[in-house]
């Protein structure tokens, strides 16, 4: 087990991630909340959901995805459909807006990352994927998804023809 020591300083580095986040909220396109790339991902990774559902994975009240499922409707970046099973319930579903919306996220999170990271190596930035994944599960009781970023990158895996991947340096420092 750490010492007490390391866990304050832990816990001034979490505190230094509202400089991150803000970085992040900064390159979001006009009329997309951090709340609407996340349920973007959620709609492209899981397909159709119902809303109870996503309000589920999200961990957030249903009042809160209702307001956000109006927005993102009006934007046209989703769809809202009675569910067959129960007309109660409403089931979303992205649409070609809300991908293309989707796709821009990831293309401006990907190239901010790119560019903040320029000077870390793959296994570097392969240790922090997987450091913030294992410290993210031992918080995670609740099943809920992972924050925008995680959510808006991994709604495609990267190939190593993507145009970012050349940035990266190897543990040699070879491109």
């Amino acid at each position: 087990m750490a010492e007490r020591a390391q866990y304050e300083e832990l816990v001034r580095q979490f505190s230094a991630f509202g400089v991150v986040k803000r970085e992040l909220g900064r390159i979001l396109p006009d009329g997309c909340s951090h709340a609407s790339a996340a349920v973007l991902a959620l709609l492209s990774r899981y397909g159709d959901i119902r809303m109870g559902k996503l309000a589920e994975l999200l961990a957030v009240d249903m009042s809160v995805i209702s307001r956000q499922v109006a927005h993102m409707a009006a934007q046209g970046w989703i769809d809202r459909s009675p569910d067959p099973a129960d007309r109660r319930s409403r089931i979303l579903r992205l649409t070609p807006e809300g991908r293309d919306q989707l796709d821009e996220l990831s293309e401006r999170t990907t190239r901010l990352l790119a560019d903040r990271l320029n000077d870390w190596t793959d296994d570097e930035v392969g240790r922090l994927i997987g450091l913030m994944a294992r410290l993210r599960s031992s918080f995670d009781s609740t099943g809920c998804e992972p924050a925008v970023l995680t959510a808006v990158t991994a709604h495609r895996t990267p190939s190593p023809s993507h145009p970012y991947a050349s940035d990266r340096r190897t543990d040699e420092g070879r491109p």
